[in-house]
């Protein structure tokens, strides 16, 4: 299942390290969120995307959305790159990978790499509604995060 433009976002629960649930799902219809599937911890390109939201803090927190990445990395490995890299933000693990495909962003199988997120990201309003959505095939392509503040001002 793939989330579009004008779906209801699903709910969900996930550690921001061990024992450490955050319940998104919570939030749903009361918060503008921002939402960004990163393959893995401490990747190069998935630290250089987090780096740029922590660098970017103060606008990203002015513009009154909450912002999680979500990541198939295990609880400790999520906990420890946010220590590592100072991110201002919880980062989540979906180890079980049920969010992930929830969103349909994740690569079940590509080149012989199986369950790892697809680099994505969604914006959802404070009704609960998906205003943006960007889910990509290729795991070298950044996200647009001008896109993704256009979208989060928008809504």
């Amino acid at each position: 299942m793939t989330i579009t433009i004008g779906s209801k976002a699903p709910p969900f629960t996930l550690p921001s390290g061990p024992g450490s649930p955050v319940d998104v799902g919570a939030l749903l219809g009361r918060e503008k969120i921002v939402l960004l599937f990163v393959p893995f911890a401490f990747s190069s390109l998935c630290t250089a995307a987090v780096c740029h939201l922590r660098d970017e803090w103060s606008r990203w927190d002015a513009l009154g959305c909450k912002v999680f990445v979500v990541s198939v990395d295990s609880p400790f490995a999520v906990a420890k790159w946010r220590e590592c890299d100072r991110i201002p933000f919880p980062v989540l693990s979906d180890f079980n990978k049920d969010v992930s495909r929830s969103y349909g962003a994740l690569h079940e199988d590509l080149k012989g790499l199986k369950g790892f997120a697809k680099r994505s990201a969604f914006v959802i309003d404070a009704t609960g509604v998906v205003r943006y959505a960007s889910v990509n095939e290729d795991p070298s392509v950044q996200v647009d995060f001008a896109a993704i503040e256009q979208a989060v001002k928008s809504c």
